[in-house]
């Protein structure tokens, strides 16, 4: 593109031509006006530029290593065409005068641009003293006036320097014709008039000079009340603001609203900024440090993770890092925004709960389907029992009741895994456990004519997710391929590693470069046309009938994905189905190894008695007898009072109890506390088929384990289990 050419161009050029000043060497006067430019404006480059024919000419510059640039790049020839105003550009990449320059599009990358022209006497522009910056931003009115000045100081310094020179010609002229001077008093005369006037020049300079410089200490006045101002507004803000210099690994300013969110003093954090990183949660701690050491100075560090507060609470921080370059491309400042995300977790984990929620909602009646065919023998065992003739019959029978007992039991287990589960609890994982847990629920409770595949490469990487999500991702999915296939068809569920390269990222929405684990969920069903797709992941579109869907699912599937850094695509064609992958980011570790099944051996008691617990009659009847038939002595109380009366009777010989967490008059919790009053030692076992509310916040702080509980069992059990987990508590007694 053409630079613009103002209509008074030839008797500019004429102007400038007549200060001599192109193509000379640095001097001292332009750059300290330059420097304090780039002060009083914050930005890292500052020039002086002088607009000829065809460049742009910087006579001092700071931050901007050629001396010269094209007249058809140059801003500043912008700016010369308006005498009594700064040009101020405050986003270059959405000006479509600049979008395209060069200076823009590569180094040193403009993105802001002020410059104020350098206007002579005669009311020609020669040029700009401008200022530039590699990130979009706006001066205050202060900054703006203070660039004025400095500017018509620039013009002051060129007319000094021409009448100086112009002094310093006539004088040497008068050197080398002492002889002819004398001989020409009136010549001597002249001369002596003009240096006089010229002396006067030089003085209004000086003055001008002295004005600038007042100028500037008014300037830095306002940059300081600016700064104050920056900091009353920081100080009024919710986010925490930070800024590290990387060299000296030093900690340079940090807001007050860290005191609210971290409970920790701003001194304390300045004398030890050991402190933030101690702060971090533990399960958060190693991969927080990992994405420092990998992102922060790149610009790409934006973590969400925990911290702990001195009165032991939990906070969640959303934390963003951007790097400050010099001239060079450096990196001198690490500046950083963290913001308390605690309460948009708790919707967040309340709305993904609810989501669940529905989401099992909509395979209600296959699971009640499930559930009468697992009922259905179990019910009809008890007569085949009965009219049994032989003990083989009698095995028989009781062996397709375990078999559904167990079915069932499993069922109901995945069922409230992912209905309760807690978000944000995430941990290197592999897929196929989930992907297979998932094919069981499809099964189950898909219609019978929807066949269900899987397709799981080997060797997949491990990845870092919140399992729960993870499920209710690929449970989303499910449902979605299935509400596509009314008549029937194919739903295939698939895993594989991938390399996203450069090409795909550049193509794809949300994706960068990197090893991933894709998760793909395929249908045979309806389809949808390139329209629907623009919109599916829209939070409430839906095109189901009313009262059949709320249009959240895929909207849910994408927050999720995203949140674990990854990114979803789609590919569907009318009438013959559609192909989600959701990509989530590798680990590098080595896939976590299941734990392989281990054979519990019976050991029989030596009459130990035993304190059984629990307000459910046929669970206390059941366990007692097989006590009872394992060698046991037990002693049955039906809820926490009767159970602390029975074992004041009996607290001599009592050896172990086991106990329900949710019962009447006293609950579980309760009344271990009560227990570990009287008898500190006393060995336990909990077993509940649910943990709730407050009682499952205790479950995870690990609370049952600081009261000394010996095991945690969940209901349904196997008499092996209960029967290891009594052996193991009692030959772990203290003798």
């Amino acid at each position: 593109m053409n630079a613009p050419v103002p209509p008074d161009e030839a008797q500019r050029l004429a102007t400038l031509r007549e200060y001599e000043v192109l193509d000379t060497l640095p001097e001292e006067a332009f750059d300290d006006l330059t420097l304090l430019a780039a002060h009083i404006c914050q930005v890292p480059i500052a020039l002086v530029s002088l607009v000829d024919e065809k460049r742009q000419w910087f006579k001092s510059r700071v931050g901007m290593e050629p001396s010269e640039t094209p007249r058809d790049e140059a801003f500043c020839a912008h700016t010369i065409l308006h005498k009594d105003e700064v040009l101020e550009i405050n986003d270059a990449r959405v000006d479509p005068r600049f979008a395209a320059n060069p200076l823009v599009t590569g180094g040193p990358l403009v993105r802001f641009y002020a410059g104020a022209p350098l206007v002579a006497p005669d009311g020609h522009s020669l040029g700009a003293l401008c200022g530039m910056d590699r990130v979009p931003r706006v001066l205050t009115r202060d900054q703006v006036s203070a660039l004025q000045a400095l500017s018509r100081g620039v013009v002051a310094q060129l007319e000094l320097r021409r009448r100086t020179a112009t002094l310093a010609k006539v004088v040497k002229e008068h050197e080398n014709s002492g002889q002819r001077l004398r001989q020409n008093v009136e010549q001597l005369a002249a001369a002596e008039r003009e240096a006089k006037r010229l002396l006067e020049v030089a003085e209004k300079s000086r003055r001008a000079l002295l004005s600038v410089l007042e100028d500037e200490k008014r300037t830095g006045q306002s940059l300081r009340e600016s700064e104050e101002r920056f900091r009353q507004m920081t100080d009024s803000i919710d986010e925490v603001f930070w800024m590290t210099d990387p060299g000296r690994n030093a900690l340079l300013f940090i807001s007050s609203a860290f005191e609210r969110i971290w409970g920790r003093t701003c001194k304390s954090l300045y004398e030890s900024p050991g402190i933030w990183e101690q702060s971090i949660h533990p399960d958060d701690h190693d991969r927080v440090l990992a994405e420092i050491t990998r992102r922060q100075e790149t610009g790409d560090f934006d973590e969400t993770y925990r911290i702990a507060r001195p009165d032991g609470s939990i906070r969640w921080i959303h934390d963003r890092a951007f790097p400050v370059l010099d001239a060079s491309g450096a990196v001198i400042r690490i500046a950083g925004v963290a913001q308390d995300v605690t309460e948009r977790k708790d919707l967040e984990a309340r709305f993904f709960r609810a989501q669940r929620l529905e989401s099992i909602g909509t395979l209600a009646s296959g699971i009640a389907h499930d559930l009468n065919n697992i009922l259905a023998p179990i019910m009809m065992a008890g007569s085949l029992i009965r009219e049994s003739d032989t003990k083989e019959e009698i095995e028989r029978t009781l062996a397709v009741v375990e078999s559904s007992v167990d079915r069932g039991a499993r069922l109901v287990r995945q069922l409230l895994a992912f209905g309760r589960g807690a978000e944000g609890e995430r941990k290197t994982l592999s897929v196929q456990p989930i992907i297979r847990d998932m094919m069981m629920i499809a099964q189950r409770t898909f219609p019978k004519n929807i066949s269900i595949a899987e397709r799981l490469a080997e060797d997949l990487s491990p990845i870092f997710a919140d399992a729960t999500q993870v499920h209710q991702v690929l449970l989303n999915l499910c449902v979605n391929s299935r509400d596509a296939m009314p008549q029937g068809g194919t739903l295939i569920i698939s895993a594989e590693n991938a390399r996203v390269d450069a090409a795909f990222a550049a193509t794809t929405p949300d994706a960068k470069e990197g090893d991933y684990v894709v998760i793909g969920v395929t249908d045979t069903g309806t389809g949808m046309s390139p329209e629907i797709i623009d919109k599916i992941f829209n939070p409430f579109f839906t095109t189901k009938e009313v009262g059949k869907g709320t249009g959240l699912g895929l909207s849910t599937v994408l927050g999720l994905v995203k949140g674990h850094n990854g990114f979803v695509t789609v590919a569907s064609e009318r009438r013959k189905g559609t192909a989600f992958r959701a990509y989530f980011p590798a680990e590098s570790t080595s896939e976590p190894k299941a734990s392989g099944a281990t054979a519990i051996k019976r050991a029989m008691g030596q009459g130990q008695l035993i304190l059984l617990v629990d307000d459910e009659e046929n669970i206390r009847d059941t366990l007692r007898g097989i006590l009872i038939q394992q060698g046991y002595a037990v002693v049955v109380a039906s809820d926490g009072v009767e159970a602390i009366s029975r074992y004041v009777s009996a607290q001599n010989d009592v050896r172990l109890m086991i106990t329900d967490l949710d019962m009447p008059n006293m609950d579980g919790m309760t009344m271990i506390r009560v227990l570990r009053q009287i008898n500190p030692k006393l060995r336990i076992i909990v077993s509940s088929g649910i943990l709730r509310g407050k009682q499952m916040n205790e479950y995870r702080s690990s609370e049952l384990t600081a009261l000394g509980v010996n095991a945690i069992l969940g209901k349904p059990y196997t008499a092996d289990q209960m029967l290891a987990a009594i052996h193991a508590a009692l030959a772990d007694e203290s003798p």
